[in-house]
């Protein structure tokens, strides 16, 4: 079996400088499903849960609880595996 990897990133929340990524609902190895929620980034405007564009698990971290992040900031990363 291959292992693929796909990269979560910081969606576009509009023109919010200051994105904070304060919760990880899961930890390395977890199983997630597509449309689950993977992580919570709050603006000075609102609270925004990222969802799993994939089902798979989660593969690694790159930023932790407490954060501060950019758009496009690779969060954490994905993987599936394809026979």
């Amino acid at each position: 079996m291959e292992k693929r990897t796909f990269d979560l990133k910081t969606p576009d929340l509009g023109d919010s400088d200051k994105i904070e990524l304060v919760k990880w609902y899961l930890k390395i190895g977890d199983l997630v499903s597509e449309g689950q929620e993977i992580l919570e980034l709050v603006t000075d405007k609102a609270s925004f849960p990222v969802e799993s564009p994939i089902n798979g698990s989660l593969d690694e971290i790159l930023f932790p609880e407490g954060s501060q992040v950019k758009k496009g900031d690779i969060l954490g990363r994905l993987a599936t595996k394809t026979s």
